[in-house]
């Protein structure tokens, strides 16, 4: 067994000489073997070992039971052990969210709070048959080839040195070791999807196959290579078709459909920070052709308009009181920072004359009735035709501040300096600059 976790751990590289290992203890069987096999290890790696058990409240004694058992192994082992106890059900009430989720999300935190006090890398008991069994869960959701990678060996600082390992060979481990361990009851029912899975639909699969799980293993891992040059190549063709404002719509329908979708699904994790499902990644796809929005969450919307794709925030951005012109004035608004300083001899659209601020010039959101005339052309357009000419999408208009003397625009944000507000010399003038706080804001 220790030759197989160790070519495991040498394979995707997840063990240096000195490094220090939380490990993901439940007490169950494979978490226990873990244990036992890394602190067996620990010599060969010059390991420091700790251990976390998450007890989530959910089985009563149960649980309780759980938590003692992994207490009394962990003095055995003489290694330090970190409890969390947790109301999972209350908590997930509170959330709204499943209870699963919820767990799930408790114990990840708890683990990288640890990872990052210790200075360590955390260990988790996952193995061939966890990722079979995740790999049919996605399928049977609806899932893409993101989702056939299932459970990777290696994440961040995250491990997995049985994931090349089967249940069967775990519990065989467990006997010839004669470790003991406890079974969480809920394993034993078929009222959740993934013990349906593992108890009726695994053992068929086996039948036609005995090593079903190890080529579902292949196969995930093929899915995640396949998946990297994806992301690769998506974001690339994302890099390519940035614009001021957003995406633009025609270069991203240059590439390859698998690219597209990818690049949707890339895009809407960056700035919405969610997974689209099947559906929603069709929708934006669609918009992207066609123009329009599909809603991505209570706090998302992905929008095509005058062939820009943009990822935005539906909620509102609040008002804006006027403030007047100031040299060395700094202010935030809309998720950016807005400042005036002496210019820096850097001939740029943002320089203004010095002039000005004696001339009550305020900053403010646009208005009916605002006037910019183009330094180039000498051409006075209302602000909004301005604006559509620009390409700035309606959206995000009123995110923009302008520098204004009544109706008359002296400076837009994203557009520049009008014939009234322009510097003749740039040693008589200021800088208007804007630093964008999240890259939602500029995208």
């Amino acid at each position: 067994m220790n030759s197989l976790v160790v070519n495991t751990i040498n394979k995707y590289e997840m063990l240096q000489s000195g490094d220090r290992v939380i490990v993901a203890l439940s007490g169950g069987a494979d978490s226990v073997t873990l244990l036992d096999v890394l602190n067996s290890l620990k010599e060969q790696y010059n390991l420091k070992i700790f251990a976390a058990h998450i007890n989530h409240n959910l089985r009563g004694n149960e649980s309780k039971r759980d938590e003692d058992f992994c207490k009394i192994l962990c003095k055995k082992y003489n290694t330090e052990l970190f409890i969390k106890s947790e109301n999972v059900r209350l908590l997930a009430r509170q959330k709204k969210i499943s209870e699963e989720l919820c767990g799930r999300q408790i114990r990840y935190s708890f683990f990288e709070e640890l990872s990052n006090r210790l200075g360590a890398k955390i260990a988790t008991a996952h193995t061939a048959s966890d990722n079979a069994e995740t790999l049919l869960f996605n399928i049977v959701r609806g899932t893409s080839v993101t989702g056939t990678g299932a459970i990777p060996p290696k994440r961040g600082n995250i491990i997995r040195p049985l994931i090349e390992l089967t249940r069967n060979q775990i519990e065989q481990y467990c006997n010839d070791r004669n470790l003991e361990y406890v079974t969480d009851s809920t394993n034993l029912s078929d009222d959740y999807t993934r013990n349906n899975i593992r108890h009726n639909i695994i053992p068929v699969l086996l039948a036609i196959n005995p090593k079903f799980e190890l080529s579902a293993l292949h196969l995930s891992e093929n899915a995640r290579e396949i998946t990297n040059y994806l992301n690769s190549q998506s974001s690339s063709a994302i890099d390519k078709c940035r614009t001021q404002f957003g995406y633009d719509c025609k270069k991203l329908l240059l590439n390859d459909t698998a690219v597209i979708k990818n690049a949707v699904v890339l895009l809407c994790r960056r700035y919405a920070e969610i997974t689209p499902e099947n559906k929603q990644i069709e929708m934006i796809v669609d918009i992207i052709k066609n123009g329009g929005k599909v809603c991505l969450s209570k706090d998302f919307t992905a929008v095509s308009k005058q062939g820009i794709l943009r990822i935005v925030r539906t909620q509102s951005v609040g008002e804006f009181e006027e403030i007047i012109l100031k040299e060395g004035l700094s202010f935030d608004f809309a998720g950016k920072t807005y400042s005036v300083n002496n210019n820096s001899n850097n001939e740029n659209k943002n320089q203004i004359n010095i002039d000005l601020l004696n001339s009550n010039a305020v900053f403010r959101t646009r208005r009916s009735g605002d006037k910019f005339t183009y330094t180039k052309r000498k051409i006075t357009k209302p602000l909004r035709k301005v604006m559509n000419e620009m390409k700035i999408p309606s959206e995000q208009r009123d995110k923009i501040l302008v520098l204004a003397s009544g109706c008359e625009i002296l400076w837009c944000e994203s557009i520049g300096a009008s014939v009234q507000g322009q510097a003749c010399k740039s040693d008589r003038s200021l800088e208007i600059s804007v630093e964008y706080k999240n890259e939602e804001d500029n995208a």
